[in-house]
């Protein structure tokens, strides 16, 4: 007897139409160590950068052409949207935080 598969997670919240991987990303236990002193050091980097690149490399080969077009255009979305939403927070912190006598 095989081993039960975990129910798939989507990657959307259908309510609200916005990316789960975020939140997803933030109950990985390699997240929450590396997050524990709220900073994340070079080691913890490279560790995080060389589960990636391992995924990434046993993804790819897997991968037609055209899934490999669509999921290279889905990495880059996102990761810009990370960007994004990151650079937005700190504005939005800066001004909230911001004197106003």
């Amino acid at each position: 007897m095989s081993a039960a598969t975990p129910a798939r997670s989507s990657w959307l919240d259908d309510d609200a139409n916005t990316p789960l991987i975020a939140q997803q990303a933030q109950r990985l236990d390699t997240f929450i160590a590396a997050m524990a002193d709220g900073r994340i050091d070079d080691a913890e980097l490279a560790e995080q950068e060389s589960r990636v690149v391992a995924l990434m490399r046993e993804v790819e080969p897997q991968l037609s052409d055209a899934q490999h077009q669509k999921v290279t255009q889905l990495l880059c979305e996102l990761t810009a949207y990370d960007v994004m939403q990151m650079v937005h927070s700190i504005g939005a912190a800066r001004a909230a935080s911001r004197f106003r006598g």
